[in-house]
């Protein structure tokens, strides 16, 4: 079945459905969000809180509409949320927080674990609204009419979101590259 034929029995009563929709998209929705929110523990709260969105809003999706954009657009409104709560939490509350035990990563050559910081630290500094986009086009590789619909804009207006994100990036990129060579 096509995602938005089970969205629509979903909302019909057929719990099956969900799960099969949770099956086939929630890796992807996880990877994204890990990708933007770069905290494991994060991402597995905003994907939670994002099907649990999509469980709440299964009536108000459009038998016309498509659910890959609806999906990535609840995720990402969620995962502003996540941020705004971020920023919202007391430093104390952070504090009593118990510390998170995470594998030892796979060792990383040098020069590709400063590059991938750089392009980390990059991402970070784009405004949100051209941060989402170009993850949406870049990493879930949702086109500019997907994106726009998913975020509520245009397409034209998220093509030109996207064109300036990587032209920010291209631009931090290389002020980096010249830093490092001098």
């Amino acid at each position: 079945m096509l995602d938005e034929e089970l969205m629509q029995a979903y909302a019909a009563g057929d719990e099956t459905a969900f799960r099969s929709l949770f099956g086939r998209w929630a890796p992807r929705v996880h990877a994204f969000l890990l990708r933007a929110l770069d905290d494991r523990g994060a991402a597995e709260d905003v994907l939670q809180a994002t099907f649990f969105k999509v469980h709440r809003a299964r009536h108000a999706f459009r038998p016309d509409g498509l659910f890959r954009p609806w999906l990535f657009g609840i995720a990402t409104n969620a995962m502003r949320d996540e941020r705004r709560r971020r920023v919202d939490t007391p430093v104390a509350d952070l504090a009593d927080a118990a510390p998170e035990v995470a594998p030892a990563p796979e060792p990383i050559p040098l020069e590709a674990s400063q590059r991938a910081r750089a392009v980390r630290r990059a991402l970070d500094a784009l405004p949100p609204n051209q941060r989402a986009v170009l993850q949406l086009h870049r990493f879930e590789q949702l086109s500019f009419t997907e994106i726009g619909a998913a975020l509520g804009i245009s397409a034209g207006a998220a093509k030109l979101r996207a064109f300036r994100a990587y032209q920010t990036l291209r631009l931090t990129l290389s002020a980096l590259r010249e830093e490092d060579v001098a």
